[in-house]
């Protein structure tokens, strides 16, 4: 394996690098730049996703392509700053030279922040503790220029105060049915979570709204942020999360935020 210059991709390993006997579990960190993926899982050939973009790096690395798992999905247009997957390989390389090897191969929305030697078993989605995911809403009169693909832009007062204290109606373990996004192939799925924290902070007209749960429904925080919304600029009134809690049905709950404003924080373990 050599690399030649700057521009030079890495090139997959000699047969010699390779031993079957010797299978290692990789866990790696990511982070992307969601703007031009259709979300994190691999699709057609005509979608361009992160998973698949990765798929790609691998074929040039290993010469062949192994199978990466997840903590989860993001969909079309969402962000991540500590995306977690895991692969094995019976290569040779080590962890600091994987990272070098795939950054070299990967687009400019994708970057590898770590790689560890973990235990064989380890498993990015089955092991999760809880994940945090992160909101951003610019609350100003002037659009954004420089965060416009990271936030969503809502030009109209909020009560700041009162979406504190009703963010607080969700934390614990509750049925968030109200909350998940219409999907036939998520219905039978369990809508029992447990929100852990929600921080809502202000600084210079961004809003971020950090949720962690032990497990997220399809578009959970979304909709959630967009019921906040519509709470802090008064058009659901004092008391509104609980009673949209109770009624386990979605079309109590506010609009779907856009997803450009959503990230992918952390994934604990």
């Amino acid at each position: 394996m050599e690399i030649e210059g700057a521009a030079t991709l890495w090139v997959a390993a000699p047969s010699h690098y390779n031993n079957r006997n010797f299978m290692r579990t990789i866990k790696l960190t990511l982070e992307y730049d969601g703007t031009d993926f259709h979300g994190w899982q691999i699709q057609e050939k005509s979608k361009r996703t992160v998973q698949g973009e990765i798929y790609k790096a691998f074929q040039k690395i290993f010469g062949k392509k192994p199978c990466l798992v997840g903590s989860g999905r993001t969909d079309s247009g969402v962000h991540a700053q500590g995306q977690v997957a895991h692969f094995k390989t019976d290569s040779s390389l080590s962890a600091e030279k994987i990272v070098s090897a795939l950054n070299a191969n990967l687009p400019h929305d994708i970057s590898i922040i770590d790689a560890k030697v973990v235990r064989k078993n380890f498993h990015a989605q089955f092991d999760v503790k809880s994940k945090i995911y992160s909101y951003t809403i610019l609350n100003r009169k002037s659009r954004p220029a420089i965060h416009r693909n990271f936030c969503y832009f809502y030009p109209y007062p909020l009560n700041l105060k009162l979406m504190k204290t009703e963010a607080r109606a969700l934390v614990g373990q509750h049925d968030f049915r109200s909350f998940q996004a219409s999907d036939p192939q998520r219905q039978k799925q369990s809508t029992v979570r447990t929100i852990k924290k929600i921080v809502i902070n202000e600084d210079g007209g961004f809003i971020t709204i950090d949720i962690e749960a032990n497990g997220f429904l399809y578009k959970m925080v979304r909709n959630i942020v967009g019921t906040l919304l519509e709470i802090g600029s008064g058009k659901l009134p004092k008391g509104s999360m609980r009673k949209i809690l109770a009624r386990k049905n979605r079309l109590a709950a506010g609009k779907t935020a856009v997803a450009k404003g959503l990230r992918l924080k952390e994934v604990r373990y």
